[in-house]
C-alpha cells in the first residue's frame, strides 16, 4: 500500500514550491505530465498534478483537488512556441511527447487565428524539433532554457495568449485523486503539500533557498526565478477556476463541470 504514501509530481522546477522540505515520511514520483496521469490511475500515487487535458479525459474516473495548480495569470514562461518565422508563417509544427494540456491549448489558439499548420508529435529537443518543422512548442524547464540560450526564437508564450484570447487566467495543470480513493488519504497529501506552499509564500527564506536550489537544477539565474515563481502559480483561485472550465470546454469538449474531491 505504498502508493497511498506516494505524491507524484511534475519533474519541472515549477512545482519546487510544493516539494522542498516534504516531510520524509513521504515518497516523491517525479515524471512528465502526462506520465504522471497513468500513474494516478495504475495506483502509483495517491495525488499528483496531471495535464488539465488529461483529467478531461479521465473525469469519470479522477477527481480534482482544491487550491493546488500549476497555473499562470499572464505570461507563464514555460510553455512557450519557438521559430525562425512568425505564427502566421508556420506550416508544421512540432509537439512535444511529454504535455496533452499544452498541446492541446495550442492548437486552440492556433485555429483562433484562423490557421491550419501541420502538426507533428516528437521527442522536447529544440534543434531537432526545428530541423524538421517550422516551429515547436516546448514546455517547463527546456522551454525556460531554450528562451535563455535563444529569445529571438521565442513567438508565443501560451498563457499570455489565453489570457489575451479568453479574458482569464490558465491552468495547465491540475492536482488529482482517483474517484475511489480514501478521502483521508487524500487529505494527508494534500495537507502535506499545502502547508511546503504556505512555507514558500510566507516565509522569505524559504523561498530563497527554494529559488537557490531550483537555480542549481536548471542553470537559470536567480533573477529569472525569482520573476518565473510570480508567472507560474502553484495556487488555484475562483478566477483561475473560470479559466479552467473554459480550457476544459472550448478547447478539451467536457461538457460537465469540474468533480471536485472536496
Amino acid at each position: 500500500m505504498a502508493w497511498k504514501r506516494t505524491i507524484g509530481r511534475v519533474a519541472f522546477i515549477n512545482c519546487e514550491p510544493l516539494f522542498h522540505d516534504l516531510d520524509p515520511s513521504w515518497k516523491v514520483l517525479p515524471a512528465p505530465p502526462s506520465w504522471l496521469t497513468g500513474h494516478l490511475l495504475r495506483r502509483d500515487c495517491i495525488i499528483a498534478p496531471i495535464p488539465a487535458a488529461d483529467y478531461a479525459k479521465n473525469s469519470d474516473e479522477l477527481v480534482l483537488i482544491p487550491d493546488l495548480a500549476i497555473s499562470s495569470k499572464g505570461e507563464v514562461g514555460s510553455v512557450l512556441v519557438f521559430g525562425s518565422v512568425e505564427i502566421s508563417e508556420m506550416k508544421t509544427i512540432a509537439l512535444p511527447s511529454d504535455s496533452a494540456t499544452s498541446s492541446t491549448l495550442l492548437r486552440h489558439l492556433i485555429s483562433e487565428r484562423g490557421l491550419k499548420p501541420s502538426y507533428v508529435e516528437m521527442g522536447p529537443d529544440l534543434e531537432g524539433m526545428l530541423d524538421m518543422c517550422d516551429g515547436c512548442l516546448l514546455i517547463g524547464d527546456r522551454a525556460l532554457e531554450s528562451a535563455r540560450a535563444y529569445p529571438d526564437l521565442v513567438r508565443m508564450d501560451l498563457g499570455a495568449e489565453w489570457l489575451e484570447v479568453s479574458g482569464h487566467p490558465m491552468v495547465f495543470g491540475v492536482f488529482a485523486a482517483r474517484r475511489d480513493s480514501n478521502i483521508a488519504d487524500v487529505r494527508d497529501a494534500f495537507t502535506a503539500l499545502i502547508g511546503r506552499l504556505t512555507a514558500f509564500e510566507n516565509d522569505l527564506r524559504v523561498r530563497e533557498e527554494v529559488i537557490q536550489i531550483s537555480s542549481r537544477k536548471s542553470s537559470q539565474t536567480i533573477e529569472r526565478l525569482e520573476r518565473y515563481f510570480g508567472e507560474v502559480i502553484n495556487r488555484i483561485d475562483p478566477e483561475d477556476m473560470v479559466g479552467l472550465q473554459l480550457f476544459l470546454k472550448d478547447a478539451c469538449g467536457m461538457s460537465q463541470d469540474p468533480a471536485m474531491a472536496w
